[in-house]
């Protein structure tokens, strides 16, 4: 009986044994298992409160607090008497932040008739936004009129994520003055974007994307300021956290004169001629006039140019989008016929007594070459073949020096080189050589081709802005300056970063001494009784110059036509060079007329107005003190 009793307080102690320990055991999973959760929970807090954390605070913020990037002013352009050519105003834009709205569809349908756009071109613009972050404003439309503006200011809690953006533009006070040398802005694109610095630069920042707005961009653009609003649930801003005004771009004063550059503009424009007019200072290398025609319309790219009217720039037959001051390449004509005087002169082959015989046409090898004049001008020194620009002169001249000399002394006055002026994608022009046929066609150079040369026809291509630049050279005496655009920069405080310095290129040593026979020459071609440019006298102004004829294509079925009954792209080009006043000169002009056909008529006129825009107020003084003393003499 007791040895049954202990069996069973032994059976019972061992089964509360095992008992105790799977109650163990269920505890220890049990807070195991609790651990394991509170450990993930840690895990999950530090991962979110430490590691992400500056991402969701940032996120946090975002959908708390609205940072907004506030535009640059551009720097001002003004000309050389400090006359504003172009400044900024404030527009207002309508961008959409996509993460302040729910419904999409019903948001751009309402915004379609508010802002009279159709619906597939605001969502073309939305989709163009695709893989950005959905806190970066989407531009839907640029400069909206005051009256849309106060509607939907009025009504903003119709439109959730919308908001009105306020950006400088551009103002044109002159219009269209000087479009080719300024250039015009556009949105940055993709590939810009990528090029540059996302420190400076984010989407949809309006940029240079011609002229000096792109190649002065640095100078220009400024730096942005920000803003923080605390904005509530639907994006709408509640009140101003924090703000930081932008610092507006350097101004840029440059060497044009905006007068003078209109007047050479408007006539262009008037008698609808396309081509370039060019003025410099001889004696400092400073632009004054660099018009190209026909102009751009930089009221169009404000807000971004539509296909249709940039479609139209790409087809217009007399293209305004090239510049053609430094763009455009043509035979220099007889205006060419100055390098090869001035070769002829410097070799030895000719003297300023020469006389050379001109029955009409020359014979060379087996062919004839013709002067302009028919019956020929008979028996011709220097002086008369500059003034007369006699043909036959200038191809014996040419065959005596030939055509590596003339290419040499053609570099010396800055042409088949370019000049280093600061406009884009200048053209280097040609001054062709023997060397340079060989190379270029595999062919040897006939001597026939060097008459073509010496006359400013065959291989010859020229820019207008280096006719200018010969010109010039040929007037203060040999020095052939930089051409240059910008007389300063100044910083928003007025203080100057940059200022102009003229700069010396090349210089003629030893051949200037015959300077002075080619210039008596070019006297001759205006102030002369047979002078080619008669026409573009004026009284109390001595002017030296030069016209020119550059042939376009030889066609026989032209050859006897009236000029006015051959078609337009048929017709010669027009060149008049010149400078004044010839006794101490300060001015060069140079005038290209596409298909102008004579250089007295087509081009002379508007180099004529531009002197008279220049020296205005001294020939009106000049005849008014003449008017006083005649009445003295009375």
């Amino acid at each position: 009986m007791k040895w049954s009793c202990y069996k069973n307080l032994e059976e019972l102690s061992e089964s509360d044994d095992a008992d105790l320990d799977s109650l163990k055991r269920r505890i220890f999973y049990a807070v195991f298992i609790v651990l394991c959760f509170a450990a993930l929970i840690f895990v999950r807090l530090w991962f979110l409160q430490i590691h992400k954390g500056e991402e969701y605070r940032d996120r946090a913020d975002n959908n708390r607090v609205r940072m907004r990037v506030i535009a640059a002013p551009r720097g001002n352009i003004l000309d050389r008497k400090n006359r504003e050519m172009v400044t900024n105003r404030p527009t207002f834009n309508v961008v959409f932040v996509r993460e302040d709205s729910n419904d999409v569809d019903e948001l751009i349908k309402h915004l379609a008739s508010t802002l009279e756009l159709d619906i597939s071109t605001l969502w073309e613009k939305l989709r163009s936004a695709e893989g950005k972050p959905r806190y970066i404003p989407v531009r839907l439309l640029e400069d909206v009129d005051w009256e849309i503006l106060a509607y939907m200011e009025n009504h903003n809690q119709d439109f959730p994520g919308i908001r009105i953006e306020i950006v400088p533009a551009r103002v044109y006070h002159y219009k269209n003055v000087a479009a080719h040398a300024i250039g015009y802005l556009g949105e940055i694109s993709r590939k810009e974007l990528e090029a540059r610095d996302p420190e400076v630069y984010s989407g949809g920042d309006l940029v240079g994307k011609m002229g000096l707005e792109r190649l002065r961009e640095k100078d220009l653009r400024g730096e942005k300021g920000s803003s923080s609003s605390e904005v509530n649930a639907r994006g709408f801003e509640q009140q101003l956290l924090k703000n930081v005004e932008p610092l507006p771009g350097n101004d840029i004063q440059l060497t044009l004169d905006a007068e003078l550059q209109k007047v050479a503009e408007d006539l262009m424009d008037i008698s609808d001629k396309a081509g370039a007019v060019v003025a410099m200072e001889v004696k400092t290398g400073r632009m004054l006039v660099l018009a190209s025609n026909p102009v751009l319309p930089l009221d169009q790219f404000v807000g971004g140019i539509s296909h249709k009217n940039w479609n139209a720039l790409l087809e217009n037959p007399k293209h305004p989008l090239i510049n053609k001051v430094v763009q455009a390449m043509y035979p220099p004509g007889s205006t060419y016929k100055m390098i090869t005087a001035m070769a002829g002169l410097a070799t030895g082959a000719i003297d300023k007594d020469t006389v050379l015989y001109c029955p009409g046409h020359y014979y060379f090898g087996n062919r004839r070459y013709h002067c302009w004049k028919r019956g020929g001008h008979g028996a011709v020194n220097l002086n008369r073949a500059i003034s007369e620009s006699c043909d036959v002169y200038f191809y014996q001249v040419g065959l005596r020096v030939g055509v590596n000399k003339l290419a040499e002394f053609a570099n010396k006055f800055g042409l088949g080189h370019t000049s280093g002026i600061e406009m884009e994608h200048e053209k280097s022009g040609l001054t062709p050589t023997k060397e340079w046929k060989e190379e270029k066609y595999k062919k040897k150079w006939q001597e026939g081709e060097t008459l073509s040369v010496a006359i400013g026809q065959g291989f010859n291509l020229v820019t207008p802005l280096q006719i200018c630049l010969m010109t010039s050279t040929i007037a203060n005496g040999g020095k052939q300056y930089l051409p240059q655009l910008i007389e300063k920069v100044t910083d928003p405080d007025g203080k100057i970063l940059t200022r102009f310095k003229p700069v010396i290129v090349d210089e003629l040593k030893g051949e200037q001494k015959f300077l002075p026979q080619i210039r008596a020459g070019m006297e001759e071609v205006v102030q002369g009784r047979h002078g080619t440019a008669r026409k573009v006298r004026i009284e109390g102004l001595t002017i030296g110059g030069k016209t020119g004829t550059a042939q376009v294509v030889r066609l026989k079925q032209y050859k006897n036509m009236k000029e006015e009954d051959i078609p337009y792209k048929y017709r010669d080009h027009a060149w008049f060079t010149c400078y004044a006043p010839a006794e101490d000169p300060e001015i060069a002009v140079t005038v290209l007329v596409e298909h102008g056909l004579h250089g007295g008529s087509g081009a002379g006129p508007v180099a004529r107005a531009v002197l008279e825009a220049y020296f205005g107020e001294r020939l009106q003084q000049a005849a008014e003190a003449a008017g006083e003393k005649r009445e003295m003499e009375r």
